[in-house]
């Protein structure tokens, strides 16, 4: 199952149908503007309120043809040498037994490396993993250093086929949002932003229109690091480097069992891009150019 997980992480969801391409032509919601209120955050989510530590009305895309659900994937403003690494945390639902069996799901070298580089990063975490680490759901969380964002609840498919996920219905997708959510408030992380990435990547109409109440902006990404199952950080840290564009998000994973190289692939691809003029952001800041 993690496999399918991983490989569906950065392998994308192929072409996008119509709905989905003008969704994804959606613009920043200017603060006090029509599509800045049909895009706030909703009364009591995570970005209802101020947080210390992360933007108090964290910028969101106005929703797209129909109320589609916007769709992210890298910053229209393509000449700032800014780049987001984003990191998804993955955990289904059903995967506590080799949690207690000794497997881990965490990487907390990642994040000291991340933390001790000066990298802002923006984390797409699972409920499930939120539950599984509490203790570091809540670190991340309440450091400013890290946004956290929503990979779903149970890291079950919106769309299927996608990578041999189970898929969830219309219903219960929408609640697997809800309650991803609120496992990160359970945890105590409060600098959550109101984005979303689907599980595998994989995503079409009907999902866009079962999250567009959940008021979120759908993430993906256009640089695929690699580091699922990667043995080699060099090969990892040369894919990310070849892809890299002013503006670009890059997919990488805070999974140690699955993504054991990573945290060497970031040590290594950090100082290079330093070198190339790039700075590092959260996807806030993209999202908010």
């Amino acid at each position: 199952m993690l496999g399918a997980v991983l490989a569906g992480c950065g392998g994308g969801a192929g072409a996008p149908d119509a709905g989905r391409e003008a969704a994804r032509m959606g613009t920043p919601a200017a603060p006090g503007s029509a599509s800045a209120t049909a895009s706030a955050p909703a009364a009591g989510s995570p970005a209802a309120a101020p947080q210390a530590g992360a933007p108090a009305k964290p910028p969101t895309m106005a929703p797209g043809p129909g109320g589609l659900t916007p769709v992210f994937e890298r910053a229209k403003q393509q000449t700032d040498k800014t780049v987001a690494l984003t990191f998804d945390a993955d955990m289904t639902s059903d995967q506590g037994p080799r949690a207690e069996g000794g497997e881990h799901f965490d990487n907390p070298a990642l994040i000291s490396t991340l933390r001790t580089l000066k990298v802002p990063s923006t984390i797409f975490m699972t409920g499930r993993w939120a539950e599984e680490y509490p203790d570091q759901a809540k670190s991340i969380g309440t450091d400013p250093n890290f946004e956290i964002a929503n990979h779903s609840y149970s890291h079950h498919a919106f769309k299927s086929p996608c990578y041999g996920l189970p898929a969830l219905d219309a219903a219960a997708a929408r609640a697997d949002v809800d309650r991803a959510f609120a496992a990160f408030r359970q945890a105590g992380a409060v600098n959550t932003v109101p984005y979303f990435r689907f599980p595998g990547g994989c995503y079409d109409d009907q999902a866009l229109r079962v999250l567009s109440t959940a008021k979120v902006t759908a993430v993906q990404w256009d640089v695929v690091s690699g580091d699922a199952f990667a043995k080699d950080p060099a090969a990892v840290a040369e894919q990310v480097l070849a892809g890299v564009k002013p503006g670009s998000v890059v997919v990488m994973h805070c999974t140690r069992s699955a993504a054991p190289v990573t945290e060497e692939a970031v040590q290594q691809i950090v100082p290079e891009l330093r070198k190339r003029g790039y700075r590092f952001v959260k996807v806030s800041e993209l999202i908010g150019k």
